[in-house]
């Protein structure tokens, strides 16, 4: 059986990476929601033989990824677009933290939980929760539970949002936005916001990179909070490599090969890291979540869906 799931497990990534075209089958492709869906699958069938790898694999290809990907965005241009998005990402962090942390506190929830629940509904997912755990010196089971609930809401988000966005007729923009603030790993933001178009990607990607430079904030309000001035800071440096790929694409005129092999890896490398993410959510983590982890989520993840929603509609320009 460990056998098979080996095979299965290296065959299906292959898969992902065929190029089709060079079997003149041009319009097939492996989109990032049928990637995750894969990869649930695998988990629900196979043990996962390689769950290091998984892991480490998953978050450092997420970040080439999106580095690559800033080589197909003009600086001038994605400033433009996500301003309104960085209005208000203030607001909705802080305001994601205060009542993740007075709902668990209502709901009898533990303390560094439901904080880490907190954290990664209000920056950018698992990221968060793996920055901050370390500085709130949170032990296993803590943190399995917060992962564990955040990467079952990911993975339901992916799926979820962009026939949401479409039944309410939202415009590339506004879509883009909306998922930036209420998706919440890099990866499936990434993932939806491809499905819904270009410009929903650009927009995307540049907000929620933006809201995951609060885990550098985060991270020091956590050592006051919690009075430790011990723990270690997690500062996610491939941002500002992603930041240096949409400099140079704007001000140097880049080989358009170069180009397009750039977003070939981008996108490729995010839709990969999708279906690992997905191989990593196994029963066995779902069953440690629990029902009241899973709750505080839930309701987190609605109030700041239909908040924003509302916010997004309203003040967001239709392009």
């Amino acid at each position: 059986m460990k056998s098979l799931s080996k095979i299965v497990y290296i065959g299906l990534i292959a898969l992902i990476l065929i190029p089709f075209a060079a079997f003149g089958l041009s319009g097939m492709v492996i989109s990032a929601p049928i990637a995750l869906l894969c990869g649930l699958v695998y988990a629900f069938i196979f043990e996962n033989p390689y769950p290091k790898f998984n892991k480490k694999c998953s978050k450092y290809l997420l970040q080439v990824a999106v580095v690559c990907l800033g080589f197909n965005m003009n600086l001038q241009e994605s400033l433009k677009s996500g301003a309104d998005g960085m209005m208000f990402t203030v607001v909705s962090v802080i305001g994601v933290m205060v009542m993740g942390v007075m709902f668990g506190y209502w709901m009898h929830i533990n303390r560094k939980t439901a904080y880490l629940i907190s954290s990664g509904t209000a920056i950018c997912g698992g990221s968060a929760i793996a920055a901050v755990g370390p500085v709130l010196k949170a032990d296993t089971d803590e943190m399995a539970v917060a992962l564990g609930v955040i990467f079952i809401l990911n993975s339901i988000a992916l799926f979820v949002f962009p026939p949401l966005g479409h039944m309410l007729d939202m415009s590339q923009t506004q879509f883009g936005t909306w998922a930036a603030i209420v998706i919440h790993d890099t990866s499936s933001v990434v993932g939806a916001g491809e499905v819904y178009g270009e410009q929903a990607l650009q927009t995307a990607t540049l907000i929620k990179l933006t809201r995951a430079l609060w885990i550098i904030p985060l991270a020091f309000a956590t050592m006051f909070i919690f009075r430790d001035k011990t723990g270690k800071v997690s500062i996610p440096w491939f941002i500002f490599l992603f930041v240096l790929a949409m400099v140079i694409n704007t001000y140097v005129q880049l080989p358009q090969v170069f180009v397009d092999v750039m977003v070939w890896i981008a996108r490729r490398g995010m839709v990969v890291t999708l279906f690992m993410i997905g191989a990593s959510l196994t029963i066995k983590m779902m069953k440690s979540v629990g029902v009241k982890p899973l709750l505080l989520a839930v309701l987190l993840w609605v109030v700041i869906s239909v908040s924003s929603l509302f916010v997004v509609l309203n003040t967001v320009d239709v392009q």
